[in-house]
């Protein structure tokens, strides 16, 4: 038996999703963006008194480490980390792209390779290619796309890129007939659920060190001072 709570901050979506062996039994989610600050706190609330349930009760805290906005992931983790020293309960991170994927499979009933894109301005996204089996083909990375990325894949396989980075590249990448888009797609804190439980449950589990895990930047912070967004 396991009591997860799953926060999700990477994006511009701020989502929370408690789950009770994989299963969510109460969820929330704002598109606003720029507002988790002043949401996480309010959706974690909601979502305990609505199941019955109290952080106490909690088994463990999942959060979705990242790549994303800087911002967004320091508010995730922090709350996380913040939660979980407090309960004296294990802290789960999850890769972001991993969460994407997986809850864009669960959409879908054919064996396409599946290529979450957060958008990292410019034309930088942060991806990873999966298989059908959800095995990394290609490991999460910072890449500046051109109209020659993917071709060795794309030779052979159908991809499916997804994300609001997936938007911004389907210019780039269509010319090349095994590949499709959906630039609408976003992460969720409900995608989580099931991985974290799997994480959870597996023999080998060991929390995060609460004291000196960060999240997956993956590229270097920039200051406001020389960028206009994070």
């Amino acid at each position: 038996m396991s009591l997860i709570l799953n926060l999700e901050t990477a994006t511009a979506v701020c989502s929370v999703a408690l789950a009770e062996n994989g299963i969510v039994i109460a969820f929330r989610e704002s598109t606003e963006g720029r507002r988790h600050a002043d949401q996480i706190t309010l959706f974690i609330q909601e979502c305990m008194e609505e199941s019955g349930k109290t952080l106490r009760d909690l088994d463990a805290v999942a959060v979705s480490m990242g790549p994303g906005s800087y911002t967004g992931l320091r508010i995730g983790v922090a709350t996380a980390k913040g939660l979980c020293y407090t309960l004296g309960i294990s802290l789960i991170g999850i890769n972001t792209l991993e969460i994407m994927a997986d809850g864009n499979k669960n959409q879908r009933t054919d064996t396409t390779w599946l290529c979450p894109m957060i958008d990292a301005r410019r034309m930088e996204v942060y991806c990873a290619l999966f298989d059908e089996q959800l095995s990394y083909q290609k490991q999460t990375a910072a890449e500046i796309i051109n109209a020659d990325s993917f071709n060795a894949f794309l030779k052979t396989q159908a991809i499916h890129f997804f994300g609001d980075g997936a938007a911004k590249c389907q210019a780039l990448l269509e010319h090349q007939g095994k590949a499709s888009f959906d630039g609408s797609f976003t992460t969720s804190a409900r995608y989580m659920a099931s991985l974290a439980h799997t994480k959870h449950s597996a023999p080998n589990f060991k929390s995060e060190d609460i004291a000196y895990f960060e999240p997956f930047y993956l590229k270097d912070f920039y200051s406001p001072a020389h960028s206009s967004g994070a």
